[in-house]
């Protein structure tokens, strides 16, 4: 008797039994500077948001407020208990993010084979992009539809793709290393959290951004350490990119220059933002750390765009600006004159119901809480299946 299987079928079973009274679901964001958490239930249909909260985690490793850190699982925990105490979340059911710097995302080309030889073929393939044993990550893979294959590849139409073969397929492969689920696995068993699923936060992103763009769309994920730029087609990862810097470069430089404490610096940037309005000293001096600070985001962002068109001779028209360094004051105006494109700045809570009067105040921190949402969207998803 497979008794592997009679304990997944009874810890299936138990998990169903402890969440099918669970009307509001999770998503917890925990990055390198904060955590973010956002609860949402299901009212007829809609996604109604219940409560939402962020949490700083230099303070716990005795650093400033927007500084990144590298916490233990008990101090993760610790900082989760307190929000989750603070915003008044009353649900334990959620979807977790992981963050990209512990994953590899890469879009692959297979043998065009049946489904049976994929599982094969696929892992095999992976193994040639992976710069770690095999046994120290969770290794997934997603097969793009033909449909969205042909598309991505030329086809002009629906129509057109259908009388199109494919000579090889292509695999969108996913890897976790163990040791990061290990640590958010310990965290949430400690902050008393039940986890429905790891998502990697990217995917999180691109469904509270942009779930199946016609038309290839970039996003910029500036956070507190790295900056991720991910290029985005019919809701497919097709490159991504990682530039060594975010926003705690800006407050940090600030500091230096002016010979201030890390958080009086943080706390000005918030302030004062990029482009500066009135011409104090103040307002100066945080101009010119982040016009540093972005501009070498920018430039390296507009060369990989570039190297992106020319390889695919796909056209890039419109950027969009998420984490917590795209709500920087004065930024969108400065990204337009960087890459010369469209730009928007995410609005994930747009996708939930809210008071009215929260609108404004919504729409400003949704930047930061683009994975979070994404995740408590699928969680909310998968619930009600």
């Amino acid at each position: 008797m497979d008794l592997s299987f009679l304990n997944q079928a009874k810890n299936f079973l138990e998990y169903k039994l402890a969440t099918q009274h669970e009307s509001s679901v999770v998503g917890v964001d925990i990055g390198s500077s904060s955590i973010k958490v956002v609860q949402i239930k299901n009212d007829k249909g809609v996604a109604v948001l219940d409560t939402y909260g962020e949490i700083a985690l230099g303070p716990y490793s005795e650093s400033a407020v927007g500084q990144a850190t590298n916490l233990t699982a008990e101090k993760l925990a610790e900082a989760l208990t307190t929000l989750m105490e603070e915003a008044k979340v009353t649900s334990h059911l959620c979807g977790v993010s992981i963050p990209f710097s512990a994953s590899l995302v890469k879009l692959i080309e297979v043998p065009a084979v049946d489904q049976d030889k994929l599982k094969t073929v696929v892992p095999i393939e992976a193994r040639k992009y992976i710069p770690v044993p095999m046994n120290e990550v969770q290794l997934d893979y997603f097969i793009v539809p033909e449909t969205e294959q042909k598309l991505f590849m030329g086809a002009r139409s629906p129509e057109e793709a259908e009388s199109t073969q494919l000579e090889s397929r292509m695999a969108l492969v996913v890897a976790m290393h163990n040791e990061t689920l290990r640590k958010y696995a310990r965290t949430l068993e400690l902050a008393k959290m039940r986890p429905g699923f790891y998502e990697l936060e990217v995917f999180s992103n691109i469904r509270a951004t942009v779930s199946r763009s016609l038309a290839p769309v970039a996003i910029i994920d500036l956070g507190a350490a790295t900056s991720k730029l991910y290029l985005v087609e019919l809701g497919i990862i097709l490159a991504s990119h990682v530039v060594p810097s975010g926003s705690q470069d800006i407050t940090r430089s600030l500091a230096s220059s002016s010979h201030m404490s890390i958080a009086k610096a943080e706390e000005i940037k918030r302030q004062a933002g990029i482009l500066s309005g009135s011409q104090n000293d103040d307002a100066t001096r945080v101009s010119h750390a982040a016009t540093l600070t972005m501009e070498q985001i920018f430039v390296e962002a507009r060369r990989v765009l570039m190297g992106f068109q020319k390889k695919y001779n796909k056209v890039i028209t419109k950027v969009i600006l998420t984490g917590g360094g795209a709500t920087l004051k004065g930024l969108p105006e400065f990204a337009r004159q960087q890459l010369e494109l469209e730009i928007e700045i995410a609005n994930p809570f747009s996708l939930v119901q809210a008071p009215a009067f929260m609108e404004e105040t919504l729409r400003q921190a949704g930047p930061e809480f683009c994975t979070a949402i994404g995740l408590a969207l699928r969680q909310l998803g998968e619930n009600e299946a």
